[in-house]
């Protein structure tokens, strides 16, 4: 599990296209730092298990289902990526639950800056619509975050300058995509309720 706190941004320095697969070798001091085979690091946004470790890179393979779910099939050789190793049970709960399985892709729509914060518009997949409320969490490119206003296919984040300076965020410009995962806590609730008869 995930909090949506990106440790560092990170770099790929390379991508082999496999017939259904690809494999990103991506550079991180800080995340490799301690890593073996099989841990897990989410690259925007994405648990992806650690296959080769070596310095300050790994290598990961992401399957078809990965790409097609996310945008991380338009990752190239320099691309900048958020990098966060799982929350360790003892450690501070700063963001809120991120299970690094995307739920969809949006496209960042606007920019619109301010002295001390920027607005950011994206675009939502109207079936992830009612699970995005205002004030609530999203997670985007692996950065958890509060929504400001929640539309039916957009919603907008207002960022300090913290993230703008520390993630992708404060890198992609419009018509960019970017990974979403909701809360898995309203998707739940959702599910139980369908359950019992209250939503169909």
């Amino acid at each position: 599990m995930f909090t949506g706190i990106v440790e560092e941004l990170g770099e790929i320095t390379a991508v082999e296209n496999l017939d259904d697969a690809s494999r990103f070798r991506v550079r991180g001091p800080v995340v490799t730092e301690g890593a073996k085979h099989g841990d897990s690091i989410a690259v925007n946004g994405v648990c992806l298990t650690v296959v080769e470790h070596e310095g300050d890179t790994f290598t990961a393979d992401v399957m078809a289902e990965t790409l097609k779910r996310s945008s991380l099939g338009a990752l190239t050789s320099g691309s900048r990526v958020n990098l966060e190793r799982p929350m360790i049970a003892d450690g501070r709960f700063g963001g809120h639950i991120v299970q690094g399985h995307v739920d969809g892709t949006g496209t960042i729509i606007e920019r619109l800056p301010s002295e001390h914060w920027e607005i950011v518009k994206i675009s939502l997949p109207v079936e992830l619509a009612r699970y995005v409320v205002e004030k609530g969490s999203v997670t985007v490119d692996g950065v958890s975050l509060t929504v400001v206003e929640a539309g039916a296919d957009y919603f907008t984040l207002s960022l300090i300058p913290t993230t703008l300076d520390l993630t992708t965020l404060g890198l992609k410009q419009p018509g960019e995509p970017v990974n979403l995962e909701v809360d898995v806590i309203a998707k739940y609730v959702e599910r139980m309720l369908g359950a019992q008869g209250g939503t169909k």
